[in-house]
């Protein structure tokens, strides 16, 4: 099993004839990934690449194609609006690759997704991956930006904000022979739509996934809530690395969302919060795989 997608998620891509937007997509086409549709406004009866139909509108994609889930590559200024189309065309997932959004507007989606169906990962993430069966685990689900070719199909759910170091999770563990059941890139924006905590409920309810690997980072609070329901619920292994240990106080390190005030969302808490639940803590980003699989 996997969480949230698998080979049978139809997936629609908004501004997939971008430059961006369409060099990803066609990297999903290849791993395997059932791109069902492309959504840019005024270019609806065209086609991508000869193989995908584009429509003006979400809704209109969803109707015709049964897409369930998005990927947007969508300008900063005009990705909130493609997510909340998304919403409103009663997505189950979307994933917002885009980087520098508004606060402010990502304030706004938040309020909006209260109630509704619809599960978003990002923006600022690198997406979400559920390999395959297939030569190098083509075959499953690629929506953003992972390079598909370093995962594995097993066993272990990895959760990041930070896009890079997923990816270095992720090919230790393929270099160790360990595959995964999926991993999720939630991203490094101070406002997203899922954090550590929801996905790693989703893996503690997933029966495919034996293990978990946690990635953090300097700011916020998100990883310690994680981590004390880890302690109190959690039935599988969990380990965890947190980055940005050497950040001068109150500087922010990288992403927007990596920035320590008043005390809070230092690096020593996070990983004393983690210690505390249980969570073996990988002492450098090169052991996050085998600090894992010694808890295991």
């Amino acid at each position: 099993m996997s969480i949230l997608v698998n080979s049978q998620t139809r997936v629609l891509v908004q501004g997939i004839t971008g430059e961006f937007g369409g060099r990803h997509a066609r990297l999903s086409l290849a791993y395997g990934t059932q791109i069902v549709a492309g959504v840019t406004p005024g270019k609806g009866g065209q086609t991508f690449d000869g193989q995908v139909p584009i429509f003006d509108t979400v809704a209109e994609a969803v109707r015709e194609t049964g897409a369930t889930a998005s990927a947007v590559f969508v300008p900063p200024a005009f990705a909130a609006d493609a997510i909340l189309e998304g919403v409103d065309a009663g997505l189950d997932l979307v994933v917002c690759i885009t980087e520098g959004i508004p606060v402010n507007d990502m304030v706004k989606v938040k309020a909006a997704l209260a109630g509704r169906k619809t599960r978003l990962i990002g923006p600022n993430c690198p997406g979400i991956v559920t390999p395959g069966e297939g030569p190098d685990s083509h075959g499953g689900c690629r929506i953003g930006i992972a390079p598909g070719y370093i995962h594995r199909k097993g066993h272990i759910g990895v959760v990041s904000r930070s896009g890079t170091l997923t990816y270095e999770a992720v090919w230790q563990l393929t270099c160790r022979g360990v595959g995964q059941s999926t991993c999720v890139g939630i991203g490094g924006d101070p406002v997203n739509g899922s954090s550590h905590l929801d996905i790693i409920q989703l893996f503690n309810d997933d029966p495919d996934t034996h293990g978990i690997i946690m990635i953090g980072e300097i700011g916020g609070a998100a990883e310690e809530e994680a981590a004390a329901w880890i302690r109190r619920h959690c039935k599988k292994p969990v380990a965890g690395f947190i980055a940005g240990a050497t950040a001068p106080p109150g500087r922010r390190m990288g992403h927007a969302g990596a920035i320590v005030s008043g005390g809070k969302g230092t690096a020593a808490a996070k990983i004393e919060a983690f210690k505390a639940a249980g969570i073996a803590v990988a002492p450098t980003p090169s052991e996050m795989a085998d600090t894992l699989l010694r808890l295991m």
